[in-house]
């Protein structure tokens, strides 16, 4: 059988002097923006931190990241969250994170 699931690893670069309070804003991830990503498609997602450096390093699965990414990027719910997280990023004023995202290739995978 063919899984034909997306497999997507991305990073971010956080404000190294604000990663204690984007850790701290994860605590809680509002229980709208937790359903918004399961409905757009988004599972399996993780995100990690080197925090001596502020690399955050995220990975999901899902059918179509193209589609899932537009879901979200339409959702009013998103659009929100990513102003809230936009301070803690190192990105162009006025971006959201998650249109700062560097998708990785992924080259070998072990099922």
């Amino acid at each position: 059988m063919c899984d034909t699931r997306e497999r997507v690893c991305f990073l971010l670069t956080l404000r190294r002097d604000r990663v204690a309070d984007y850790l701290d804003a994860h605590a809680t991830v509002w229980p709208d923006m937790l359903e918004a990503l399961r409905a757009a498609g988004w599972s399996n997602y993780s995100l990690f931190l080197r925090p001596e450096n502020g690399l955050v390093v995220g990975y999901l699965e899902t059918d179509d990241f193209e589609r899932a990414h537009k879901a979200m990027a339409s959702t009013e719910v998103n659009t929100r969250w990513q102003q809230s997280m936009a301070e803690f990023f190192e990105a162009p004023p006025g971006a959201h994170p998650d249109t700062s995202m560097r998708r990785l290739t992924e080259y070998f995978h072990l099922d």
